[in-house]
């Protein structure tokens, strides 16, 4: 486990290597983000940005999501996988949000919860994306792997056990940001198979590297 002095240093790098680390879904209206991150479920962040420009325009207003035809909205979000689900959460979450949070995305974990599709990372996402909300730690899969790589946390899996043991180590006002660096870190450096060990900002504090199971890791590849 890294000492939080190195934590902080972590911190500190990412943020300096990724000056610029926002949420790579494209977004105009709260709930438009809210959507997006339900396509991006086993999805890339991408496809969901290629998908949702004709999705808002068909649907511009979440009265239009409210009163949408589920089977229409599939047509739209079929490219993204998992369409029929999609495409009923998000329909149910229109209607929600208009019955009972007068048309805005709510700013509390238990209430986002609530919402149809919304799981913690969604969650996490939309408290530190839309309001700031300090210590909001978003686990996707590049987060697991690079928390676990670099020592943040001892062989942890379960994504809840790993949102825990973050929140206590990052600073809260930088948790959020922390999170969107460290996806832009594993997408560009610190991939699954063939990690740039060489031209990684954290490699003297890796723990992966330091005991060479990353170069194992990459071999075995």
């Amino acid at each position: 486990m890294r000492t939080q002095e190195q934590v902080n240093e972590i911190v500190r790098r990412l943020l300096a290597e990724y000056p610029e680390a926002v949420c790579a879904l494209n977004y105009g209206k709260d709930y438009e983000l809210l959507f997006s991150v339900r396509l991006s479920a086993q999805c890339t962040d991408a496809r969901v940005n290629m998908v949702t420009p004709a999705l808002f325009a068909r649907f511009p207003t979440l009265e239009a999501f409210a009163e949408a035809d589920v089977e229409e909205v599939e047509k739209y979000i079929h490219s993204c996988g998992f369409y029929h689900a999609k495409a009923r959460d998000i329909v149910n979450c229109a209607i929600v949000l208009l019955e009972k949070h007068g048309g805005k995305v709510p700013d509390s974990m238990e209430e986002l919860l609530r919402l149809p599709g919304v799981g913690r990372k969604t969650a996490n996402l939309l408290l530190g994306d839309l309001y700031r909300v300090p210590g909001s730690v978003v686990v996707d899969t590049h987060c697991i792997r690079l928390a676990n790589r670099i020592g943040l946390v001892d062989n942890l899996k379960e994504p809840e056990k790993i949102e825990e043991a973050l929140r206590k180590l990052l600073p809260p006002e930088s948790s959020s940001d922390f999170c969107h660096c460290i996806v832009l870190h594993g997408r560009a450096v610190c991939d699954a198979r063939s990690p740039k060990c060489e031209v990684c900002c954290l490699r003297e504090l890796c723990q992966g590297y330091a005991e060479g199971s990353v170069s194992q890791r990459t071999r075995k590849a």
